[in-house]
């Protein structure tokens, strides 16, 4: 069975859906065989996707069959909360190899998200100045520059030349499987340009380094963020950049792969964090954690919906006198919640990218005005027949046609004023708009539906 007969041809490179059921009998049936023969053609991404499919236990029972089958490779592409379960699984001589076979940058992501023993035994199977390594990138505070970066760097003084580089290349030992660039650096070890391999290879021996350097140099400080990191590479579309200390002398070197992950993992956090379930919400995290991670969001919303309904209160006498107010309400509500959820996406999504910015802000909130009013006629038309339709009465029609166009204006503006001021005040937009939206929402909705129709109406 070759690997693209285990790609669904529906689904791209989804795996073939009958894999899984595929190991479950192999280990049903303790075959080591059959689950080699499974499990050899697949890419360790793909093997790291199949195991996140199976239960803990038959996790445990694979690694007791098969414990080859996780490698480095494997061990880096798993979900933390398998990781941990699978390392705990491995033989000692096994998880060894494992290790041994990461760069140092890998060694450290793997590290971060482990408990002290766990962490403990990986560094004691590495060798000393591997563990030398590691450990000083992991005394870089989390989630910065220096935690991503390799410690590996193909470098050479600035002054060589070609040939000299490319003869240095040839006899060196232990160059990273993968890089981009050789770094520059000058006698007090401080990067000063990158060439390409490409225009390495394609230049004359007696050209001087310098002459080619790229103009997409840039330096990252250790401790820089991580997600300013990620930003860079996108922005600047870096392939790689040399990590300096606080006296920018060169400790290492960031990657594409790297950056990469780190913004897709920025893009998943504010997408889980807009939905309120906090920074966690794999598929394979246990009941304990999932309902920890989503309480609070939840109680807030508790809060929120409280809040709204002391403002239906109110109006308890109008809502008794017009029933049809208790019908009409969801609907305002509903609308404001999805128009203000809208701007809200769009606004976190800026500021995670840095478009929207002091400059432009007011241009934007004025946008965003401008759309829920002229969505907020449109539906005010529909809902204005809608009231003298189905309760004859256009009044009422023309109450909530009101009521529909003050909410979209209201939540398009909280949808993005909101974001802006949580982020100004230092505190995580995606992570917190959600609550304080859904609550301007309501509570306008409410408040101009039940407040105007008991005006107009009683």
């Amino acid at each position: 069975m070759s690997e693209n007969d285990l790609i669904d041809d529906q689904d791209g490179y989804d795996l073939d859906q009958s894999l899984a059921p595929a190991v479950r009998l192999a280990l049903a049936a303790g075959s080591s065989d059959r689950l080699n023969d499974l499990f050899e053609p697949l890419h360790a991404a793909d093997i790291a996707d199949l195991l996140e499919q199976l239960d803990h236990g038959q996790r445990r029972e694979l690694i007791v069959l098969t414990p080859r089958v996780v490698d480095g490779d494997v061990l880096s592409e798993l979900d933390e909360s398998i990781r941990e379960d699978i390392i705990d699984f491995l033989p000692e001589n096994i998880l060894t190899e494992a290790v041994r076979d990461l760069d140092s940058d890998d060694v450290v992501d793997l590290l971060e998200d482990l408990n002290e023993p766990q962490q403990e035994a990986i560094l004691d199977v590495l060798e000393d100045a591997d563990r030398v390594a590691v450990e000083q990138s992991l005394s870089y505070p989390e989630e910065s520059a220096g935690r991503l970066m390799q410690r590996e760097v193909v470098m050479g003084p600035e002054h060589w030349t070609v040939g000299q580089a490319i003869d240095f290349l040839r006899s060196s030992e232990g160059l990273p499987e993968q890089f981009y660039h050789m770094i520059l650096v000058d006698p007090r070890m401080k990067p000063t340009g990158y060439v390409t391999l490409g225009r390495l290879l394609g230049a004359r021996r007696e050209v001087p380094l310098k002459d080619i350097t790229e103009d997409s140099f840039r330096v990252i400080p250790a401790d820089q963020d991580e997600g300013e990191v990620a930003y860079a590479f996108n922005q600047y579309h870096l392939i790689s950049a040399p990590v300096v200390d606080e006296n920018d002398r060169l400790v290492g070197v960031i990657t594409i792969d790297d950056a990469m992950i780190v913004l897709d993992e920025e893009h998943e956090e504010d997408i889980l964090r807009l939905a309120g379930v906090g920074e966690g919400g794999s598929l394979t995290d246990r009941v304990i954690r999932t309902t920890r991670n989503r309480l609070p969001w939840l109680a807030i919303n508790l809060v929120t919906a409280i809040l709204a309904s002391l403002v239906i209160a109110m109006f308890e006498d109008a809502i008794a006198q017009v029933v049809a107010l208790a019908v009409l309400m969801p609907i305002v509500a509903s609308m404001g919640g999805n128009a203000a959820t809208q701007s809200m996406t769009v606004a976190v999504r800026s500021i995670a990218t840095k478009d929207l910015t002091a400059s432009n802000v007011w241009r934007v909130i004025r946008r965003e005005c401008a759309v829920g009013l002229i969505n907020g006629l449109i539906f005010a038309i529909v809902m204005a027949v809608v009231g003298v339709i189905w309760f004859g009465s256009p009044l009422l029609g023309a109450v909530i046609a009101a009521a529909m166009v003050i909410n979209l204006v209201v939540a398009g503006l909280a949808g993005t004023v909101i974001p802006v001021i949580l982020d100004r005040l230092g505190i995580d937009p995606a992570l917190a708009s959600g609550a304080f939206v859904t609550t301007v929402t309501d509570v306008v909705g409410f408040f101009a539906f039940l407040g105007l129709a008991a005006a107009v109406l009683l």
